[in-house]
């Protein structure tokens, strides 16, 4: 992504100037200059993630607390300044006529952010729907295919929880079987992850769900070879990749998939109650949007965006996250996440007590990990690390493992990821009630 590129970018919120909601002066000059001082710096995105001059200004444009370290934007992450100035500026402009402002002005600005979304996945336009997060979209999906009594549903049980929970709902009311199972952890084989997905299925299968990156572990799915394991069979997938839109660089074609759903407020940092469906064009008939869509709707993406009055200000500040995200780079942004991970999970590895739930080799992971330690607890380290460090994370646990979710986003710098470090190590010599 060169300058001139970026600069383009910025074009996606142009539309706002028509709603009066000119962007304050300050926000988009700082903005401009984040811009110039990324395209003044040479190198390779391998080179460039160990450059702090390059990720200074990146850090900076984020309004973090920085008394915490925040180590969980797997969960939800902030927003920098430029799209929470954005969204403030949308819900004033909503608020000065709303039965005006809302529906004439701001809601045909939608279809820039959409446009903007469908270049950044590689498809068209008519097949982006945007949506408040990744379950909203996936469940359109898993409620809306046709299933009758007995057909089975496969995924792994390491899928999302509300995503299995779903499908459990599908199992009282409408008599479907879900079949889950286990997979590799961590992964150190893609094809026996493709090998366990297709070893389940049967002329009973109706349906598949995969996650695109496992948001336990941060385990990246053989999606592309899954997906065409179950075509061959005539079964349809879904693509859960919450975790995986703006952090793992990918184009929907690259998948090969025809259905994928995502969180906006992860790893673009749009703002938190954003998210995306993808359809491919010719298959968006075939599901039933959560909620009702007249009948014209039925072969329109926008079918799955019929949810009643919902606020403008959190959709279009999307324009801003996807100028920002263009600014960094796609690539770019994936080896600062990786080195950053490598970081802390490198020196970690180092000790007999640690146990890491996730291959770091090249293309088995990206910006997170899962790290564990013999004998703690994970809910004991949690509280350890915040109560006594300041240090924010996540405990994971499953049948097959427990551990820490560590999860650095772009704003973190590498002291706190040190600290991170540096705490853990010092658990390790002196036992949890000690700094």
């Amino acid at each position: 992504m060169n300058r001139r590129n970026f600069l383009g970018t910025l074009q996606f919120p142009a539309a706002a100037l028509a709603a009066r909601a000119a962007v304050p002066r300050g926000s988009w000059s700082g903005l401009l200059g984040v811009a110039a001082e990324l395209a003044a710096h040479p190198g390779s995105p391998a080179e460039l993630a160990r450059d702090e001059a390059f990720w200074f200004p990146i850090q900076q444009a984020y309004p973090v607390d920085r008394s915490l370290v925040n180590l969980n934007n797997g969960g939800v992450a902030p927003s920098p300044s430029v799209v929470l100035e954005a969204m403030k500026r949308q819900l004033d402009v909503t608020n000065q006529a709303p039965a005006y402002t809302l529906w004439q002005l701001q809601e045909p600005q939608r279809e820039t952010c959409r446009k903007g979304l469908a270049a950044v996945l590689g498809c068209d336009s008519e097949e982006v729907a945007l949506t408040r997060n990744a379950s909203e979209s996936l469940e359109n999906l898993q409620y809306g295919i046709e299933l009758k009594r007995g057909d089975e549903v496969l995924c792994c049980d390491q899928d999302y929880p509300r995503m299995i929970t779903t499908f459990k709902q599908r199992e009282r009311r409408d008599g479907i079987v879900l079949r889950t199972f286990s997979i590799p952890v961590p992964c150190e084989d893609m094809a026996k992850v493709v090998a366990a997905y297709e070893e389940r299925m049967t002329d009973r299968t109706r349906l598949v769900l995969v996650s695109h990156v496992i948001f336990m572990t941060g385990a990246i799915q053989p999606v592309k070879e899954i997906v065409a394991a179950a075509r061959r069979r005539g079964i349809p997938t879904i693509v859960d990749g919450a975790h995986a839109f703006a952090h793992v660089p990918f184009r929907v074609s690259d998948l090969a998939c025809d259905n994928y759903a995502s969180s906006l407020h992860k790893w673009l940092s749009a703002p938190i109650g954003t998210g995306l469906l993808y359809v491919k064009r010719e298959r968006i008939k075939n599901f039933w949007p959560l909620m009702a869509a007249p009948v014209e709707l039925d072969a329109d993406i926008r079918k799955f965006e019929e949810i009643g009055t919902h606020p403008a200000a959190n959709t279009l500040a999307i324009a801003e996250a996807l100028g920002f995200y263009a600014g960094i780079g796609a690539e770019r942004k994936f080896a600062r996440l990786v080195y950053l991970r490598d970081r802390w999970a490198g020196r970690l590895a180092a000790h007999d007590r640690v146990r890491l739930h996730t291959n770091l080799a090249p293309g088995f992971a990206g910006a997170f990990a899962t790290v564990g330690i013999e004998g703690i607890t994970s809910s004991d380290l949690v509280a350890h690390l915040f109560t006594k460090h300041r240090i924010f994370t996540v405990g994971i646990t499953h049948p097959q493992f427990t551990g820490l979710r560590i999860s650095p986003n772009v704003y973190t710098t590498v002291d706190e990821v040190d600290r991170f470090t540096d705490a853990v190590e010092s658990v390790l010599v002196n036992g949890l009630g000690k700094t």
